[in-house]
């Protein structure tokens, strides 16, 4: 603890001696939430983050650590960003930890997926803190109004999932005893094992759309599960004695795009991304290794609105695996929606929000008031709510004994 305080604190005289001229900006933040159900502290956290940024003619960086305080001394320091950028005539390079953020959806992930994500709180942080930076190049070449974006990453980062003993870990059944084999978890970091996205961004008058592919692994394993038999020496029948799972990640190519355009005073946008090879789970009885290779869709239609001073949204969203058999484990179709309404009191002191996402295959919901104070232009108040109902098999129902109701208190500077 106190070596990654001095590293901290020494990372800061440093900036601040050798960035002349340097933006520094961050906040300080108090977050602490009690679960509805046993009143027990779901979340007790304090968090210092740091932005230093310089912009020049040619060049600029940007360094960004964060540091996550838990419970008593539990440290957590992250370096979220750090980067340099080179400025050209018609292109821009920025080199180092990035957060690298596309698409057009609200609180879903379809062609957000160049920076991995931390769902060790599962969907609950702001989303600039679930996203993870990554080590990456990444060129913008401008032609007018429209821009070329390609990215190539030497290292491949996966999902942070819930840690056993957190509560947002589910602890998975399985129908024998288990024993894991980690060794092809990780990805040795190469030019053969590297990935690379390429987007197309375009402004015109009538729409904005954006044209994306990418060669990735699959942020999340696949769990090859080798089964092991005996035989009953009584009944002479063979019985499912054991589980080998080797967790492995895979190869993906994917391509997709995302629009916006406004017709009489709506935005309707849309995005979507297309998986070419996704593994899926199945429950086929004879398989030795039960998985099922297929395409994947994952779309969505959205519309924006007001009515009033009162900001409404709602989603549509969608995913696929093409080609379904019905041993797979997943279904067919995952229909999910999100709904937003938002208020500003007149001297924009006071905001109302309420976002809610709607299970429609598991019948299920997470539902999120919160009310924001801003005391002045530094301090803020936020009060709310995470409220998980429906089906506990589903997305969001499986967490409901996690309803909890929280406050952050924020000095940003």
């Amino acid at each position: 603890m106190k070596k990654i305080s001095i590293i901290l604190i020494f990372s800061v005289f440093i900036l601040t001696g050798q960035a002349q001229n340097a933006d520094f900006s961050g906040f300080v933040r108090n977050y602490t939430g009690v679960l509805y159900k046993t009143g027990d502290l779901s979340i007790l956290q304090n968090t210092f983050n740091l932005d230093v940024s310089k912009t020049g003619q040619k060049i600029g960086f940007k360094v960004n650590p964060m540091l996550y305080h838990y419970w008593s001394d539990s440290l957590d320091l992250r370096l979220r960003e750090v980067y340099l950028d080179l400025y050209f005539k018609n292109f821009d390079v920025r080199v180092g930890k990035q957060q690298i953020v596309w698409g057009k959806a609200d609180g879903v992930f379809i062609t957000d997926v160049v920076s991995p994500l931390n769902l060790e709180e599962f969907l609950l942080p702001d989303f600039d803190e679930i996203r993870t930076g990554v080590e990456a190049v990444k060129l913008d070449y401008y032609i007018g109004n429209n821009t070329l974006e390609a990215i190539w990453i030497p290292q491949f980062t996966p999902t942070e999932a819930p840690k056993p003993g957190s509560i947002w870990y589910i602890q998975p059944h399985f129908p024998a005893p288990a024993t894991f084999d980690w060794s092809k978890s990780s990805i040795t970091p190469s030019l053969k094992n590297s990935e690379a996205f390429v987007k197309y961004t375009a402004l015109t008058s009538a729409v904005d759309f954006e044209i994306m592919g990418g060669y990735t692994w699959d942020a999340n394993p696949t769990m090859h599960v080798q089964k092991e038999f005996a035989v009953n020496l009584q009944t002479h029948q063979p019985y499912l004695a054991g589980l080998n799972i080797t967790p492995e990640h895979h190869r993906l190519y994917l391509a997709g795009g995302s629009f916006s355009t406004q017709i009489a005073g709506f935005v309707l946008r849309g995005e979507g991304a297309y998986y070419n090879g996704k593994y899926f789970q199945t429950e086929d009885p004879t398989a030795v290794d039960a998985l099922s290779q297929n395409d994947f869709l994952h779309y969505l239609l959205g519309l924006d609105f007001n009515i009033g001073k009162v900001k409404l949204s709602t989603q549509f969203v969608q995913e696929t695996i093409l080609n379904y058999n019905d041993l797979i484990v997943n279904p067919e179709f995952q229909n999910t929606m999100t709904f937003l309404a938002r208020y500003d009191t007149q001297d924009d002191l006071l905001h109302f929000e309420l976002f809610s996402y709607i299970g429609l295959t598991d019948t299920d919901a997470l539902i999120r008031p919160k009310i924001t104070y801003d005391f002045d232009d530094s301090f803020s108040i936020l009060l709310g709510s995470n409220i998980f109902v429906g089906d506990r098999d589903g997305r969001f129902g499986q967490y409901q004994d996690n309803s909890m109701i929280y406050m952050k208190l924020k000095y940003s500077f």
